[in-house]
This record gives C-alpha cells, structure tokens and sequence, in this order.
C-alpha cells in the first residue's frame, strides 16, 4: 500500500518563489565561481539499496514508498555516490564538484525538515578526503549567509565523527554509563540504548540532557589520524576567522558519516539551517565497494525562506509593468491582443486584460499591480483608432493613435528600461 504524502505538503506560492527564486540565484553564483557543476538527482531509489544504507526498520519509519519496489529520497548521498559510480563522473578530472537543487521527502517532521516535502540546496565534493575541502564548504556557506543580511543570526556547531574501531569503543561506554541509568530514561528512549546509543545525545528533555551532558565525550576517544584531521579543519575555521563552537553532543544522523560534522542553527532556536557531514563510508555499505571519499552540505530553503521574513529582508521586485492594456468589446480584444505581443518584442512590460469584466474592474487590477501606464480601448477607440493612454503615477490621460501607441510609450517609460532579455541568445548553434 502506498503512503500517503499529502500529510504536510508545502505549497510554493508566488511570494515565495520570489524568495527562492533569489536563494538559487546567489547560490548558483557561488557554485560557478567554485567550479561546481549542477546535478539533477533521481527521486526514486530501490527497496534493497535503501534498506542496505538505513536500515529496514528507519526506512519504513521515515521514507516514503511510492512503489512495491521504490522509495523517495531523504537527502542526496546516496543518488550522489549512486551517479557518481554508474554515470561515469569517476572518469572525470577529481574531485568532481557538484550541486543540486532539489526536493527531498521525509515522514517526520524535526527541526531540519518542518514538512514532510522540503527544498534543499545541496553541494557535494566527492573523490577527496581533505580538511581544508570541508572548510572550503563552511566558508561558503557562511559567507553567503553573511551577504544576503542574515549576519548574526545563526550561529556554528561541529564536532568530530570517529572511525569505526573508535566508534566502537566508545558506543560501548556510552551504553555502560546509561546502563545504570535506565531509570532515569523514558521509555520511549529506552529503546534506543542497545541499538542506536548515539540518539540518547539528541534529546530534548532537561533530565535527559543533563544526561548527556555528563556522558562519556566523543572527543575523547579519538586517536592519532581523526584527531589530526579534526585539529586541521579547526585551523582552518581559524584562519578564515569563522566562529564555531565545539558541540560534544552533535552527532551524524547516520552510521555512514565520516571524520566531522557541522550544523547552522538559527539564534535562540533549535531549528537546524543546514547540516553537512563527510560520508566516505557510503560506497561501502551500498555495495561492498572501495571507500569513495565525499563530503555533503545542504541548506534548508523553507528555513531560508523564514529568516529573510523575520529579518525584514525583502527581495527587489524586477517584474515590474510597464504597461497594461484594458479592452471592452471583441474588436478592442483582437487589438489589443496584437499590441501586447508586439509591446513584449519591442522590449515593453506588458500584461493585458483579455477576458470582460467592467472597464472598473480591469482600472482597479491595473492598479494593484502597479502599473506604470494603462491603455484604453473601448467599442469607440477600437472603431477611431485613437486610445485613451493613462499615466498612473502622475494621474494624467491623454488620446493617442493607435500607431504610435508603442512609440509613446517608449518615450515615456525611456530607452534604457526596455527588457530584451532572452535565454535563446545563450545558444551557440554551429
């Protein structure tokens, strides 16, 4: 049976694609000027592959199924390292830089995710393993956060991630200063102490925090290269002079991650901006393979969205219009018709009303739009030829023919603030 993922959908409307529209612009710049190339990653991945990575247990629980056979994707780490290996990008120049834009579904709903569908811009550098990549991403990361006004917002947590024989020693302790302590534990958490000890660090409650605060510190154990690579990457925070705090209670989402682990999180709130982890264990638990070096970090678009809101950050509008065309009868709609379609050519902003309400009705939309001219051309202007032309910054009106409608208007709105935008002009046809 399939789920139902109409649970918490998110609806992107036009205000808020305005905001979006803006966030995948500043991103894109960054990623060309890093060299990073766009992928578009599959929304759909197999039953076995899923459960091979996450579990079946954490699989039914959080991801949805849409087929017998197939699940929609979480994140991106797996569809990176997937396209990675069966698209031929390992015969690439490496590291391969890549980004992507994309929707990602979960069941539930936490501090990263406030829907069950989410938007997130997501980078990835896969084929090396270095700690000045890492801090290459965070740094991006930051200063993009810094320049579209939402310095001193946020702020920066990481955290090492140890190695599987670390990992295993210190699990082991973990559950043996929480053995004793059952008791203290609710028995919704109970169940996380023999298989996913690593959770009891995430709760909310105060007991349980006190908790965890005074559990064994991951930092603690570990050894001569995870903490010569941690010691590297906290060097390189410091040169490039961003601020973080050490959090010995962050820890990965998944057993896959590697080395470190950052989040941003919004002042004074426990909603997560984005998070980033490396995952050069992945390749491994999906088929067996040798160990495909990557690191991942990906922003929260809705929790973007958010901020720029409650920040007072508005987004210039660039639709401006130059022109609307009002028309009452059905030779004044053929007129102007045509004239809006020659206005768009010649570079004018144009909207037009074509279906009939009252001249009213058309008069007041033409206002909450803002527009800068109305024409109007009724049962007698359509049979004259001569317009009504209204200025609606200045409130003047005045009659112009038909034939110089455009040119009158050119001269009114000026040369310079024609649009002749056109993508076609990017093709280069040989």
């Amino acid at each position: 049976m399939q789920d139902n993922i109409n649970t918490l959908a998110r609806h992107y409307l036009p205000d808020d694609h305005r905001y979006f529209t803006f966030l995948k612009k500043v991103f894109r710049h960054e990623f060309r000027k890093n060299w990073f190339r766009r992928i578009s990653l599959s929304y759909l991945e197999s039953t076995q592959l899923h459960n091979n990575v996450f579990g079946e247990e954490f699989v039914k629980s959080n991801i949805f199924n849409v087929e017998n056979d197939k699940w929609l994707r979480l994140n991106s780490n797996l569809w990176v390292i997937s396209a990675y290996l069966h698209w031929e990008l390992k015969e690439e120049i490496q590291p391969v830089y890549l980004y992507h834009i994309d929707k990602y579904f979960n069941k539930n709903i936490s501090n990263f995710n406030s829907y069950n569908e989410s938007y997130f811009i997501g980078w990835d550098i896969v084929w090396e393993t270095d700690p000045i990549l890492d801090s290459l991403l965070i740094y991006m990361t930051y200063s993009t956060l810094n320049k579209i006004g939402l310095e001193n917002t946020f702020n920066i947590t990481i955290n090492t991630v140890l190695n599987k024989k670390e990992s295993d020693i210190y699990i082991q302790d973990l559950k043996d200063f929480y053995e004793n302590k059952r008791h203290l534990l609710s028995e919704k958490w109970l169940k996380y102490l023999d298989k996913t000890p690593l959770k009891l660090l995430k709760l909310d409650s105060e007991n349980e925090k006190i908790l965890a605060l005074e559990s064994p510190k991951i930092m603690n154990y570990q050894k001569k290269d995870s903490k010569e690579y941690f010691k590297k990457l906290i060097s390189y925070l410091d040169m490039l002079k961003i601020p973080y705090e050490i959090d010995n209670l962050l820890v990965p989402d998944f057993e896959y991650s590697s080395n470190s682990i950052w989040f941003f999180k919004k002042n004074n709130d426990t909603k997560t901006i984005s998070k980033w982890w490396r995952y050069n264990y992945l390749s491994k638990i999906m088929w067996n393979a040798k160990e495909i070096w990557a690191v991942w970090f990906c922003i929260n678009v809705d929790c973007l969205i958010e901020m720029l809101r409650e920040n007072n950050i508005k987004i210039k509008n660039k639709d401006e219009l130059d022109l609307y065309f009002i028309q009452l009868g059905d030779d004044a709609k053929k007129i102007v018709f045509n004239l809006s379609l020659e206005a768009r050519e010649k570079g004018i902003k144009t909207m037009v009303s074509l279906w009939t309400p009252s001249m009213k009705e058309q008069i007041l939309k033409a206002q909450r739009i803002k527009a800068k001219f109305i024409v109007i051309v009724g049962i007698m202007e359509a049979k004259n030829g001569v317009f009504q032309v209204r200025d609606m910054t200045k409130w003047t009106q005045e009659e112009v023919k038909k034939d110089d409608i455009l040119d009158y208007i050119i001269w009114k709105i000026g040369n310079e603030n024609l649009d002749f935008y056109c993508p076609v002009k990017d093709l280069v046809i040989e």
